[in-house]
């Protein structure tokens, strides 16, 4: 089995605590990006084993998980990969079979284990995972607060750039709120992963508060250099204006 992930696998130890825990079987799309909690996302499906697999969410709970992995949609996740819960939120068919879908990220997972489920694509068995319990501890709504006035920077700076994407406004609730800022940000894969394997929304605040920094001054900078480029490219008239 090619291993396509980007955790590692687990010891023979902790697959045995995976199996002492709840689980469940969920159909796996695995795919070269993060789907966060809350977050939306359009697929385009062509491939004989996701279309049975869009059939067979129809048919049923309209849940499939989507797995992060570094080479492709045709890896395999290894054990113990955290991934998300994807909704089906809409299917449009298309004459030839494809299908254009957008769905709904819900709750994290970790896989636990494979299943022989007799389809074309993986089933995985998976063990739900959550944020620790810090309830309403001071410093996570103090780091809430704080992140909430840096993404409005980063939101005003962004919208600067031509062609920038609308950032939406983002929830309030600090778990919800580290999710929405970690997906709108352009962050590489893996740093997107580090993120959802993230157990503690201090955790997750505080690494996105160093992160959104780093962005907003490289938006900044890229903001300065296309303003200069526009000036630069202004050529004087003989009567004084510019063209």
């Amino acid at each position: 089995m090619r291993i396509g992930s980007l955790t590692p696998i687990l010891s023979a130890v902790q697959r045995r605590i995976f199996h002492t825990m709840e689980t469940r079987t969920l159909p796996q799309f695995p795919l070269p990006l993060v789907l966060f909690p809350g977050a939306s996302q359009a697929l385009h499906i062509f491939e004989p084993r996701y279309r049975q697999l869009v059939a067979d969410c129809q048919a049923g709970d309209g849940q499939f998980g989507i797995t992060p992995v570094s080479d492709g949609s045709g890896s395999t996740p290894a054990i113990g990969s955290v991934g998300c819960t994807a909704m089906l939120r809409s299917v449009v068919p298309l004459p030839d079979g494809r299908s254009n879908i957008v769905v709904a990220g819900d709750t994290r997972y970790a896989i636990a284990d494979y299943v022989d489920a007799d389809r074309l694509y993986l089933v995985a068995e998976i063990v739900p995972i959550e944020d620790e319990g810090e309830g309403d501890a001071p410093e996570l709504l103090t780091l809430a607060a704080e992140l909430r006035r840096q993404f409005d920077g980063y939101r005003e700076v962004a919208r600067q750039l031509p062609d920038s994407p609308d950032l939406p406004e983002p929830p309030k609730e600090p778990g919800a709120l580290s999710f929405a800022i970690a997906g709108a940000l352009p962050l590489d894969l893996r740093a997107k992963v580090q993120l959802l394997e993230l157990r503690s929304t201090i955790d997750r605040l505080r690494r996105l508060r160093e992160v959104l920094e780093q962005a907003t001054e490289l938006t900044a900078a890229q903001v300065r250099l296309q303003k200069r480029a526009r000036r630069n490219g202004r050529r004087p008239l003989a009567s004084g204006g510019t063209v």
